[in-house]
C-alpha cells in the first residue's frame, strides 16, 4: 500500500500565499500615504501650431521599494494562477470562478501599466490614469483568503443561501425608504413660514430624492445627524422611520443567523473527521502480465473456458473480494439455487461468506 504524502507541501503553499496576500494589501494602502508619495517635475514635450514647446508638470510618483515590492507579489500570484490552469482538470469550471476572475483581473493592471509606462501618446496617458483608478482591483485579492479559511467559506456559503432574505431585506427597505421620503417632505412644510412661497427654507428636505438619503440612513440605525426633522410632525415621522427600519431589519436576520449556524456546525464537524488517504489501488491485470485470465470463448491459441491452471491467482482474488465484502451477495434464505460464479471463474467457486450479525 502506497501512501500519497503531500500534505506538508500544500500548507508551505498556502502560508506563502497568505504571505503574499498580506503583503500585497499591506503595500496597497501605504502606497496612498503622503509619507510614500513624493511631487516631482516632469518634463514633457508638447506640439503646438508653430512647432512644437516644453512644458514641466506636476505628477505624484509613489516611492520605488513599494512599487518592487509589488511587483514581487504580482510575480508569485502570476506563477499561482499558471500551475492552477496548467493542472486543473476542467478548464471550463476553472474560469467560470469568481475567485480566479479577481486573480485575473488584479493580475493584468500591472502589466498594462509597467508596458505603457515608457509611451508618452496622450492615449497611453489615459490608459495609463485609468489603471491607476482599477488599483482598487487589489484589494478583491483578500478575498483569496478562502481557500485558507474556513470562516470565509461558510460566510460565502451563508450569502448564497441567504439571497432571498437579502432579497426580501431590499424590498422592504426600499418601500420604507419611499414611504418615510414623502412623509417627510410633507411633514416639513406643515410648519413653514407662509411668507416662504417654497416652504422649505426652514428645514434640509428640499424635495422627495434628498429624503431617501434620510430615510436609509435613519431605518438603518446609523443616525449621521447632518439631515434632521425641524417641525413637531417631521419628528413624528422620524420616530415612526426610527421604529419601522428596527423591524425590517430584523424580520429577515434569524433565518441568515440559521444559515450561517448550520453551515458553521458543518464546517466544524467537517474538520473533526478523520483524514483520509490516498492509496495506491493496483490496475487489473493486463494483457500478457502472469496474472492476466484469458474471458472465456475469447480468441487465440488456446480456445474455451480457462482452466483452474490457466488462471492460478483466480481462486485466490476470488478469496480476497469475498472477505472485503465485494463478492457476490447470497441469495435470500430458503433459496436452494447457489449464487452464480464470477465471469471467467470456473466452478465451483468459494461461496460468499455470510455478513456477521
Amino acid at each position: 500500500r502506497w501512501v500519497l504524502i503531500i500534505s506538508p507541501i500544500n500548507r508551505y503553499v498556502a502560508f506563502a500565499s497568505l504571505f503574499f496576500i498580506l503583503l500585497s494589501i499591506t503595500t496597497f494602502c501605504l502606497e496612498t500615504h503622503e509619507a510614500f508619495n513624493r511631487i516631482i517635475n516632469k518634463t514633457e514635450t508638447v506640439a503646438v501650431a508653430n512647432g512644437t514647446t516644453t512644458q514641466v508638470a506636476l505628477e505624484v510618483e509613489t516611492e520605488p521599494f513599494l512599487t518592487y515590492v509589488e511587483g514581487a507579489c504580482v510575480i508569485w500570484f502570476t506563477f499561482e494562477f499558471l500551475m492552477r490552469v496548467c493542472f486543473c482538470p476542467d478548464k471550463l469550471e476553472f474560469v467560470k470562478s469568481s475567485l480566479n476572475v479577481i486573480d485575473f483581473v488584479a493580475i493584468l493592471p500591472f502589466y498594462l501599466e509597467v508596458g505603457l509606462r515608457g509611451l508618452s501618446s496622450k492615449a497611453a496617458k489615459d490608459v495609463l490614469g485609468f489603471l491607476r483608478v482599477v488599483r482598487f482591483v487589489r484589494i478583491l485579492r483578500i478575498f483569496k483568503l478562502t481557500r485558507h479559511f474556513v470562516g470565509l467559506r461558510v460566510l460565502g456559503h451563508t450569502l448564497r443561501a441567504s439571497t432571498n432574505e437579502f432579497l426580501l431585506l431590499i424590498i422592504f427597505l426600499a418601500l420604507g425608504v419611499l414611504i418615510f421620503a414623502t412623509m417627510i417632505y410633507y411633514a416639513e412644510r406643515i410648519g413653514a413660514d407662509p411668507d416662504d412661497i417654497t416652504g422649505s427654507k426652514h428645514t434640509n428636505f428640499k424635495n422627495i430624492p434628498i429624503g431617501f438619503w434620510w430615510a436609509v440612513v435613519t431605518m438603518t440605525t446609523l443616525g449621521y445627524g447632518d439631515m434632521y426633522p425641524m417641525t413637531w410632525s417631521g419628528m413624528l415621522v422620524g420616530a415612526l422611520c426610527a421604529l419601522a427600519g428596527v423591524l425590517t431589519i430584523a424580520m429577515p436576520v434569524p433565518v441568515i443567523v440559521n444559515n450561517f449556524g448550520m453551515y458553521y456546525s458543518l464546517a466544524m464537524a467537517k474538520q473533526k473527521l478523520p483524514k483520509k488517504k490516498n492509496r495506491h489501488i493496483p490496475r487489473a491485470p493486463q494483457p500478457g502480465s502472469p496474472n492476466y485470465c484469458k474471458p472465456e470463448g475469447a480468441p487465440g491459441p488456446r480456445p474455451g473456458p480457462p482452466t483452474a491452471d490457466a488462471c492460478p491467482l483466480a481462486q485466490e482474488e476470488i478469496i480476497e473480494i469475498n472477505r472485503a465484502g465485494r463478492g457476490p451477495r447470497a441469495l435470500p434464505h430458503g433459496d436452494p439455487s447457489p449464487a452464480p460464479c464470477p465471469k471467467g471463474i470456473p466452478a465451483p467457486c468459494p461461496a460468499p461468506r455470510p455478513a456477521p450479525r
